[in-house]
């Protein structure tokens, strides 16, 4: 028989399959383990999907309008969790929320593990996890107030982290996996004076992707890289895909016993990306688990960097039959807990394609969408995850609220016009943003930059400014006004010029 919950001066209709009752905390409820179902009574209202991992779309639709998601089942596959995919219906994961006619937003959200799921239609908002175990928080009111409040509540039982990467340099978008020692060696000579914090290297470096030793366009070592960056004034960041390898990799070959497989026992594809299919590790493996330790061990103490991307990690809680038995969120953050012991806590980890939940109180930055390509749109693609700055800036802008729990990383920013379709006002938008979230990262060379776009770099980095939220997508910048809703409007992506 469902209960009746009064939340902000409203009644809510509450079905439970846990037996104990809601229990009142700090602007909200907390609801027990189990199945949850509210009838909100809120009409046509607005759904706020959160997205599984850092490329899943996330943002605000009418129920009235198509679910958003993924549609093209090969890159859900890479870029969301598809087994509670549902193209009729909107869903979310760990969090979903739903706006009224008034404003007010109604808002439920897990506290814990076990593939927390929620799905909404004009009378319903429900809730339910692969692996119950874990409560639920339940808040209505203010969109700020109620997803603040739900930060906090994830803050105190899973964990947060402070630390801040400061101003970073990154080498993908100006070479992508074309990068050499030679190359790198004039770029970091060239940074040094500049404002960065971190010079961090991108794929390409490595013998394969599962094999983290340097290939032969590296023949000085890694440890010779860390001594240059450290020298030119920065801290060395290093890209990592730590728990997938290629088919082809000596990793996957030598060591078939540590990757995942399903019932039938053939390997997982975790996912598609240079040119193939990649496969996922069983992180509860014995060997897994000292593979990485040796890897992370290596890189951090042997090499010397201090500053890890840790890229395509949602691998690690795809769906298979792991060697311990643990649920697959489980299995995720213990071996990210188990990356964060060896590295230490003075290392910062960056992760990409990472699930909010399992990676809370471990990682220090979270990606918040997917690539920051330097075009707006691809009129070729309406694939809410395609690597693009309109989809980018789309999702970090519906991910701001998990700042206080670890940083939301935007990705880069450009200055350059070389190689970029970019125009400054869109520039102007990502620059923007990336203050707010007080994350800039650049991957222009400083040998690309004009005299003048040189200058605008160096005195953007210096920058700190005073930020003021006035509305969901609208901020003062030093009391200059910056809104992002006309950016945000789907049918006037093109022009903004």
């Amino acid at each position: 028989m469902p209960l009746l919950v009064g939340l902000a001066g409203r009644e809510f209709a509450v079905e439970l399959t846990g037996s104990e009752p809601p229990t009142p905390v700090a602007g909200g409820l907390v609801l027990p383990p189990g199945r949850v179902a509210i009838l909100h009574g809120l009409d046509d209202a607005l759904f706020y999907r959160h997205g599984q991992n850092s490329w899943s779309p996330c943002g605000w639709r009418r129920l009235s309008e198509p679910p958003l998601r993924i549609a093209d089942p090969q890159r859900r596959l890479t870029a969301d969790d598809t087994v509670w995919d549902d193209p009729a219906r909107h869903h979310s994961s760990a969090v979903a929320a739903l706006q009224g006619a008034d404003g007010r937003v109604l808002l439920l959200g897990s506290l814990g593990l076990g593939v927390p799921r929620l799905a909404a239609d004009r009378d319903t908002l429900a809730g339910w996890c692969e692996e119950d175990g874990a409560p639920w928080f339940l808040a209505y009111g203010e969109e700020e107030e109620v997803f603040a409040r739900y930060a906090g509540q994830l803050a105190g039982r899973l964990g947060s982290s402070g630390r801040r990467a400061g101003n970073v340099w990154c080498t993908w978008y100006a070479y992508y996996e074309g990068i050499t020692e030679q190359v790198l060696h004039k770029d970091i000579a060239a940074l040094a004076g500049l404002p960065f914090d971190v010079a961090q290297i991108d794929d390409g470096w490595e013998a394969a992707v599962g094999d983290w030793e340097p290939n032969d366009k590296f023949p000085s070592g890694m440890r010779d890289l860390t001594e240059r960056i450290n020298a030119a004034g920065m801290r060395a960041g290093l890209w990592l895909a730590p728990f997938i390898v290629l088919p082809t990799s000596a990793t996957a070959r030598e060591h078939p016993e540590w990757l995942l497989r399903d019932a039938a026992g053939r390997p997982v594809v975790a996912g598609h990306n240079w040119g193939t299919h990649y496969w996922a590790l069983d992180l509860t493996h014995p060997g897994v688990r000292e593979h990485l330790t040796r890897m992370i061990h290596r890189v951090v103490h042997e090499w010397g960097f201090g500053y890890l991307k840790l890229d395509f990690v949602n691998a690690g809680a795809v769906p298979g039959v792991r060697h311990s038995g643990a649920p697959r969120e489980q299995a995720y953050r213990d071996a990210f807990a188990l990356i964060r012991e060896v590295a230490g806590p003075e290392v910062y980890l960056l992760g990409s394609g990472a699930l909010l939940l399992p990676s809370l109180g471990l990682a220090d930055g979270l990606r918040s969408g997917p690539d920051v390509a330097p075009l707006w749109t691809n009129y070729a693609s309406d694939d809410p995850s395609d690597a693009m700055a309109y989809n980018a800036m789309v999702n970090t802008l519906h991910r701001l609220w998990q700042s206080p729990l670890a940083e939301v990383d935007p990705d880069v920013v450009y200055f350059r016009s070389r190689l970029n379709l970019l125009t400054e006002t869109q520039m102007g938008l990502l620059q923007d943003l990336a203050a707010i979230c007080g994350f800039k990262a650049v991957s222009d060379p400083p040998s690309w930059l004009h005299p003048d776009e040189l200058d605008r770099l160096a005195a953007y980095l210096a920058e700190r400014p005073d930020i003021v939220r006035t509305g969901r997508y609208s901020f003062a910048i030093d009391g200059r006004a910056v809104d992002f809703g006309a950016a945000l409007n789907r049918g006037q992506q093109y022009p903004i010029s």
